[in-house]
């Protein structure tokens, strides 16, 4: 598969930044939640904030919206906030489906996500 990511953890602000793009197989996912596991332990957690490109993320088949879901549910990753970042609005209603909690919104572009989640 041509899935790529980027996770940077942002000591200052307590923020994962993550970038994401291609098309994503469980593989992919697993890959992605040992990453971000990783580089979450450089950050106060649980209570840190959590910004995700995923502008250039293809439409994902629904294991893989479960298999996000499913990390994004689990309480030694939970963000107290959590933007997206999305270009289209089949991805937006993609992401959606991830989570239904509050504290998550959806941006068209990071500048905007950055404020919101800093504030």
């Amino acid at each position: 598969m041509d899935a790529v990511f980027a996770i940077h953890a942002d000591i200052q602000h307590n923020l994962m930044r993550v970038e994401m793009s291609g098309f994503f197989d469980e593989a992919d996912v697993h890959r992605f939640s040992a990453r971000y596991r990783e580089m979450l332990l450089k950050l106060r957690a649980p209570g840190h904030l959590t910004l995700v490109d995923i502008r250039n993320m293809k439409i994902q088949p629904q294991a893989v919206v479960e298999a996000f879901s499913s990390l994004l549910a689990s309480a030694d990753v939970r963000s107290r906030r959590l933007a997206f970042v999305c270009n289209s609005t089949l991805a937006r209603l993609q992401a959606q489906r991830l989570t239904d909690r509050q504290g998550v919104k959806f941006f068209d572009n990071e500048a905007d996500a950055e404020t919101w989640i800093l504030k």
